[in-house]
């Protein structure tokens, strides 16, 4: 289910890449207007075809407070730096004057990762489970994560968290990998990830947009944290192809770079209640299982 918000506004998306462009699209649909940045001038090409306003922001020099007139709702998905030691999160470096002074903003969301939870070693999270980063990106996130609450209740701003976990979906997802034998079976028992719809997060942030309450946080994943090993199993399925052979963790890790190694590192378990409790979101991919069926059938059927 979707919450839809009724009365169309200006949504501003810093970042408007594979999770924004999503809900944008949603939004232009129904009457919005959309603005938003890309990192280069090609990117920002392609919101231009779609009649976006679009700018060039690529961290490393702020843009004109116009930027922002009549803007009601703003996401936020550019990252902050990856090592402790960078600039931060480059929005806030750059523009945080400006968005404190926005008289006609009405909702604002910044898209954050569970990996600001670290490891619990398989254990359940919430939104109330303390933040406890052991890599080096999502040590960056969580200090993102509090400065731009520091921003908002400094001058009021209506913020919302987001803490997304894996993304999937059209053109991002196993089923790619497999139909080009390039998927894999890692295996390391007990080890699980959570994973999220591109177009379920759309979902989760229309909702909050429909039904605002500034300072709340929202993990955005589906119902069943899921090993990688099983998921390719069943993509393959879907796909009519050979598994390919199991691997063990420790094997696998030889050939992964520095980054994948990370993704590993922590092991937990996503809990979702407050999006359906708080904001009524029915999920339309609550597994795996239909979120890969729905691109098989949309991209791989013939």
């Amino acid at each position: 289910m979707s919450v839809t918000v009724a009365q169309p506004g200006h949504l501003f998306c810093f970042g408007l890449g594979y999770s924004a462009s999503r809900l944008a699209a949603c939004l232009a649909a129904r009457g919005w207007a959309v603005s938003g940045t890309s990192r280069s001038d090609e990117q920002a090409a392609a919101g231009r075809a779609l009649d976006y306003t679009m700018y060039v922001f690529d961290g490393t020099a702020g843009g004109e407070a116009v930027w922002f007139d009549g803007v009601t709702h703003i996401v936020v998905s550019v990252p902050p730096g990856r090592d402790p030691g960078s600039a931060g999160d480059p929005v806030l470096a750059h523009f945080a004057e400006a968005l404190a002074d926005m008289p006609t903003l009405r909702w604002l969301g910044y898209l954050s990762t569970t990996g600001v939870y670290g490891n619990t070693d398989g254990a359940w999270v919430d939104e109330a489970a303390p933040l406890n980063p052991n890599v080096a990106r999502s040590v960056c996130r969580a200090a993102a994560e509090a400065a731009w609450q520091d921003l908002a209740a400094a001058h009021g701003l209506p913020l919302h968290i987001f803490r997304l976990a894996g993304i999937y979906g059209p053109r991002r997802n196993v089923l790619a990998q497999a139909a080009m034998g390039q998927a894999r079976r890692i295996i390391k028992p007990g080890h699980k990830f959570s994973r999220i719809h591109v177009d379920d997060i759309a979902t989760v942030l229309e909702a909050s947009m429909a039904a605002p309450n500034p300072g709340a946080i929202y993990n955005v994943c589906d119902d069943e944290p899921a090993a990688p090993a099983e998921v390719t199993t069943f993509a393959c399925s879907l796909l009519g192809v050979d598994l390919p052979d199991e691997v063990p963790f420790e094997e696998a890790a030889e050939t992964m770079s520095p980054m994948g190694r990370t993704f590993w590192e922590d092991n937990r378990r996503v809990c979702n209640d407050r999006i359906k409790d708080e904001l009524g979101v029915w999920l339309a991919y609550p597994t795996y299982r239909e979120g890969l069926r729905a691109i098989y059938e949309g991209e791989f059927s013939s």
